[in-house]
């Protein structure tokens, strides 16, 4: 079950749903979901220096890439076919009784960003800031300011809780991450 609107305060007033900083209601609160905003991390990938990726290589795509910081209200310019990861404003813990579902805007999708790739599910048990897989499949830069709203989040009930929520998994690549950070495939089993 889709959590609405209503479900979704009396998560939060539960603290079923923990979201920091508190979320505007009046502008992010959705019928069913609530949007987040645009932190001021990413992570662009260093193209240009780089002919490939090697996932199976260990720390690989931390050589590849390379971390800014934007202040508040700075702006930070996708160009067409670009990839980056960025991070939301807010964290966001999600009880184990629950699971999240990252979508993008339709506003900023009719400019041709996407918010993910494939990492639109949010386990149950997830504790820190959501990262963003931002692309531009337009043919024009856009501009994304940090502090705008960026994507919605929904929320959905589990018919039980999870027996071994993320936070709890030994294998959990990214708990408590706060910052755009690089892929950590090579930590995958490889028999």
């Amino acid at each position: 079950m889709v959590l609405s609107d209503g479900d979704i305060k009396k998560a939060l007033k539960e603290k079923r749903i923990i979201i920091k900083p508190q979320p505007d209601f009046t502008q992010q609160l959705g019928s069913c979901s609530i949007d987040l905003r645009l932190g001021n991390s990413f992570r662009v990938f260093e193209h240009s220096r780089h002919s490939f990726i090697d996932p199976s290589k260990k720390d690989y795509s931390n050589e590849i890439t390379r971390s800014i910081k934007l202040k508040k209200g700075e702006k930070f310019i996708i160009q067409p076919g670009d990839f980056v990861l960025a991070v939301t404003l807010e964290k966001v813990t999600i009880a184990p009784s629950l699971m999240g579902r990252l979508e993008g805007r339709s506003s900023l999708g009719r400019l041709g960003i996407v918010v993910h790739s494939t990492a639109s599910i949010f386990d149950p048990g997830w504790d820190g800031n959501p990262v963003l897989e931002l692309g531009n499949l337009g043919r024009m830069a856009v501009v994304l300011t940090v502090g705008m709203r960026i994507c919605a989040m929904t929320f959905e009930e589990l018919k039980s809780p999870s027996e071994v929520p993320y936070i709890s998994k030994k294998s959990a690549k990214y708990k408590f991450q706060n910052a755009p950070i690089e892929s950590k495939i090579h930590l995958d089993d490889r028999k």
